[in-house]
């Protein structure tokens, strides 16, 4: 599974995927954040709602923050512990540093757990960050005791990548450093909305993709060396998968590969059913966690 779904029509159709927000959270999400998090030296922002002996940890993908999540606080935080973050790079937490890969975003959410001494962890990864936190589970083995992915490993094949698909991937990663927004907003509207994602839901995304920092959104992209196999395989987990079905779900390389998975289609949304549909994708978490 590549970072970038349907990675060889981006170059193309023009395009990048993920949506970038910064919507504050509100107050009663940030009630219990009164412990710093940092990782080496990189403030780390979050929520922390609720109590429970299962921690509900939820991670965004390329460029979404922490603001994603707020009905799923609202729906769980009553219930269990749920943490939100915004990793380094995006939304409200630090920007200094100069690397951004699957084993620098792990990282950070393992200094989450491990700060706030977090046990019987669920992490929760929507897109790109459906391979941080499986990495972030071979960091912090004792801690993680599930992992579910939002809408990501949709194409998962368990083949080596083909020296075609590394030169699309590089040219893609190239048009996105010559002109990023129109590209990302190609993208946006060709391949991740779908006929039922609203006005409101559209606008936010496409207006708060054009103001992420893209040197680093780019950066964020552009190491394509993740092992999805192996490190599957090494969490020895079962992978829960809740995606929607505007696209089709791939899963003969988990049979193929011998990984346990569920997968829980969500239907009627684009590439962001928390927000697009929360009512369901939160049915659908809540039989993820069970």
């Amino acid at each position: 599974m590549k970072k970038l779904p349907a990675l060889f029509s981006l170059a193309t159709s023009i395009g990048l995927w993920y949506a970038c927000i910064q919507h504050p959270q509100s107050k009663k999400a940030t009630d219990l954040t009164h412990v710093k998090i940092s990782n080496h030296g990189v403030n780390i922002a979050y929520t922390d709602t609720g109590r429970g002996d299962t921690s509900l940890l939820f991670v965004h993908g390329w460029c979404i923050n922490k603001s994603y999540f707020a009905e799923q606080v609202k729906y769980f935080g009553n219930r269990y512990r749920v943490i939100t973050m915004d990793l380094p790079g995006y939304g409200q937490s630090g920007k200094n540093r100069n690397s951004w890969t699957v084993n620098d975003f792990a990282g950070d959410v393992a200094s989450v757990i491990t700060t706030l001494k977090l046990t019987n962890v669920i992490l929760i990864g929507h897109s790109m960050a459906g391979e941080i936190i499986v990495q972030a589970k071979l960091n912090v083995p004792g801690q993680v005791i599930g992992l579910v992915g939002i809408d990501n490993f949709k194409g998962f094949d368990g083949k080596p990548e083909t020296a075609k698909a590394k030169a699309d991937y590089a040219e893609a990663i190239a048009m996105l450093k010559k002109h990023f927004k129109a590209v990302a907003t190609a993208y946006f509207n060709h391949d991740l909305f779908y006929k039922t994602t609203n006005a409101a839901i559209r606008k936010r995304i496409l207006s708060d993709v054009t103001n992420t920092d893209s040197t680093i959104a780019i950066a964020s992209m552009e190491d394509n060396s993740f092992n999805t196999v192996a490190k599957l395989r090494a969490t020895k987990t079962k992978l829960h998968l809740i995606n929607s079905d505007y696209t089709p779900n791939d899963t003969i390389g988990f049979i193929k590969a011998g990984i346990p998975y569920q997968l829980l289609e969500i239907h009627a949304t684009g590439h962001f059913p928390m927000i697009e549909n929360p009512a369901e994708f939160n049915r659908l978490l809540q039989k993820a966690i069970n």
